[in-house]
């Protein structure tokens, strides 16, 4: 018997041993989101509300949904933990209004040059000095969590729903997702790969590319910008 078909089949285990069971995985869940927040969140606070979300998942899982219990209850952790951070509002409204500026001044200037906008050609669509512009599209790194929040979400309707034009979506927008990333410039491609796929750090990734850690974080907030051009279509 498969472990999804003894979890759907027989009694569930207790709180006790669903903890000891799968709290590496929480703390996995949890260390990773960490490294990649402000410090002002901290991993225990992570923990606890992963935690509910494990539990949670205990009562709500499936197995006819056709996905393993590691991999509902892994989301359902991640999503616990995303809404701690969500309650905390750590992404000010005045970045996400920066984002969408940026977003919209590389859209027209790719339309205007017919290529890849550099940050010169933003900056002087957003008619602000360069080093200026470097600086925000730094800040605007930390948008990314809004990024990982949109593709937990997915996944959980993708575990959820019995509506199958949801299924399609959601498939949809990760292979929208995935194309995109692929249409980035070389650099910002190469960053969000090392940062996303192979969860290398700013200075790790730097060492790569040969470049400082706040030059990594700048293409990171660009990248990102990009991506909310590229998918717009899916927020309609």
């Amino acid at each position: 018997m498969s472990r999804a078909s003894a979890y759907a089949e027989s009694e569930a285990p207790s709180a006790d041993a669903m903890v000891r069971e799968f709290l590496p995985l929480v703390k996995k869940i949890g260390l990773r989101l960490a490294a990649k927040l402000p410090a002002e969140i901290e991993l225990d606070d992570l923990m606890q509300v992963g935690l509910i979300g494990l539990l949670r998942a205990r009562d709500s899982y499936d197995a006819s949904q056709g996905a393993s219990f590691a991999t509902y209850a892994g989301i359902r952790v991640k999503g616990a933990m995303l809404d701690e951070i969500r309650t905390h509002d750590w992404l000010p409204r005045s970045v996400q209004s920066q984002l969408r500026q940026v977003s919209e001044a590389i859209d027209r200037a790719d339309m205007r040059l017919g290529r890849p906008s550099q940050d010169a050609d933003i900056a002087a669509e957003l008619e602000m000095p360069l080093e200026e512009y470097q600086q925000l599209s730094g800040q605007l790194a930390c948008a990314r969590m809004t990024h990982i929040e949109d593709s937990v979400e997915a996944e959980t309707a993708l575990l959820n729903t019995e509506n199958p034009f949801e299924e399609v979506r959601s498939e949809g927008f990760r292979e929208a997702l995935a194309e995109s990333v692929t249409q980035l410039p070389e650099k910002e491609r190469l960053m969000m790969s090392l940062y996303y796929a192979e969860n290398l750090n700013l200075k790790e990734i730097g060492a790569v590319l040969g470049v400082s850690e706040s030059r990594v974080s700048q293409l990171h907030g660009q990248a990102l910008a990009r991506l909310r051009v590229t998918l717009s279509h899916w927020r309609e």
